[in-house]
């Protein structure tokens, strides 16, 4: 329930935000920082906050963090300026942080291993179904409600998942690590992961690079920290000795980075170039949410019987496959070609995502794996700004400013080629470490 409520909220929002916008007198760039708010706090609290589930119990943190999740979504919904939504935004995206850290991990503490990827393949379909549902309902509540109402549906469902995880989860989840909390360590992560998500997102730009290159930084003084610790808030020897977690939490950086902005562009080349309204552009870009859904049950079921890199690097495949059919877009494409590459591209990434968390969550010991769901968390979030990045500069180098009329539909075209065969590449680096993580079948028995 947790795992549809949270994307359900994320991608309604982006269909509300021009109402947002008109009501709270609202620019672009304040707009914007509705959803970065979001963005950015989730990323940067995930991993400190699975190291505290890990310390004090997984079932603690994910009860509280639904709490701060349906309280800030009452407090957006009341919001009478920009500012107060922005902070509330913020809030909300702590409470998201808290059920994101612990969610998979108590997933994973009660199954077990051979039946850990059915189970994450379930999970996977729910966060793809609250994907897909999302942009209908936020359009149809924003469109007779109003753009509180995207706020306050999402109360009751949240107050329904407090509930039925306040009684129906029995007992507590603990890594047993104990220890004290590592606060430096938090805020040297934090304030890397800050510098690196703002700065990616202002690329191509020298502010953007002074960003990125400061965030690269911090990172290296956080490593030289954590190795003098004695309980890091992120365990840097894990991704230096654990093959198979370090190399399946690249595999998802990878994926991400080159594809969450294919839903982007596509949605400027169907409207711009094609002249479809959004509605159309919706249902056409659905195609791809919902074969994720469907996928992602078979192929967290199927990483049960085979190796997980060997599903998830199928996956992966597939989506190198759809990528380079987006490289030959025009002006006059058939659409069916468009639906059935959107259709591949949803199958490739519904075989890849719920056996690399499989492997993920695998491959560490219990008293980790709220590490782990975090990191991979962590890894989703950094992936989907660095494809915005890639995105963004390439069509600032080939468009600029511009607005995106007639005159300049050769160049969004151009542009859009070269960030599919940017994204393609990556793809095919992506396949390479998927499949050269490492077996899981061991892990798996010692876990």
């Amino acid at each position: 329930m947790a795992s549809l409520l949270t994307p359900f909220l994320g991608s309604s929002v982006n269909v509300a935000l021009p109402a947002i916008g008109t009501s709270l007198h609202m620019d672009p760039v304040q707009l914007s920082w509705v959803a970065t708010a979001f963005l950015v706090t989730s990323a940067v609290c995930l991993i400190p906050f699975g190291r505290l589930a890990d310390m004090v119990g997984r079932r603690r943190v994910f009860l509280a963090g639904m709490t701060v999740f349906v309280l800030a979504a009452v407090g957006c919904a009341l919001a009478g300026s920009a500012a107060v939504l922005i902070g509330c935004r913020v809030l909300q995206g702590v409470g998201a942080a808290m059920i994101f850290s612990t969610g998979l991990a108590i997933l994973t503490s009660v199954y077990p291993p051979e039946e850990r990827g059915r189970v994450i393949g379930l999970n996977t379909a729910a966060v793809y179904l609250g994907l897909s549902i999302g942009p209908v309902a936020g359009g149809f509540l924003t469109q007779h409600w109003g753009w509180r109402s995207v706020f306050l549906a999402c109360v009751p469902f949240g107050l329904a998942t407090l509930l039925v995880a306040w009684r129906g989860l029995k007992g507590e989840w603990t890594g047993g690590s104990g220890g004290r909390f590592d606060g430096v360590g938090s805020a040297l992560y934090g304030l890397a992961l800050v510098a690196v998500m703002l700065g990616l997102s202002a690329l191509p730009g020298i502010m953007g690079l002074i960003l990125v290159a400061t965030g690269v930084g911090t990172f290296a003084l956080l490593v030289a920290w954590e190795r003098r610790v004695a309980h890091p808030v992120l365990d840097v020897t894990l991704l230096a000795r654990n093959a198979v977690f370090a190399r399946s939490n690249l595999a998802a950086l990878i994926n991400y980075s080159a594809t969450f902005a294919v839903t982007f562009l596509l949605s400027l080349y169907l409207q711009y170039v094609r002249g479809l309204d959004p509605g159309r552009a919706g249902l056409i870009l659905l195609t791809q949410s919902v074969m994720m859904t469907v996928m992602s049950p078979f192929a967290g079921w199927w990483s049960d019987r085979v190796e997980p890199r060997i599903v998830a690097s199928a996956g992966m495949g597939l989506t190198v496959a759809g990528l380079v059919g987006f490289g030959f877009l025009d002006a006059d494409t058939p659409m069916a070609f468009i639906i059935g590459t959107l259709i591949l591209l949803g199958a490739g990434f519904g075989l890849f995502s719920s056996p690399n968390t499989n492997a993920v969550m695998g491959a560490v010991e219990r008293k980790d794996q709220g590490v782990a769901s975090a990191t991979l968390g962590t890894m989703r979030l950094l992936g989907q700004t660095m494809s915005m990045g890639i995105a963004a500069a390439v069509l600032a180098a080939f468009v600029g400013r511009a607005p995106i009329t007639p005159a300049v539909h050769g160049q969004f075209l151009a542009a859009m080629h070269l960030a599919f065969a940017i994204s393609a590449a990556l793809c095919v680096v992506g396949v390479f470490a998927s499949l050269t993580r490492g077996n899981l079948r061991p892990a798996a028995v010692k876990v």
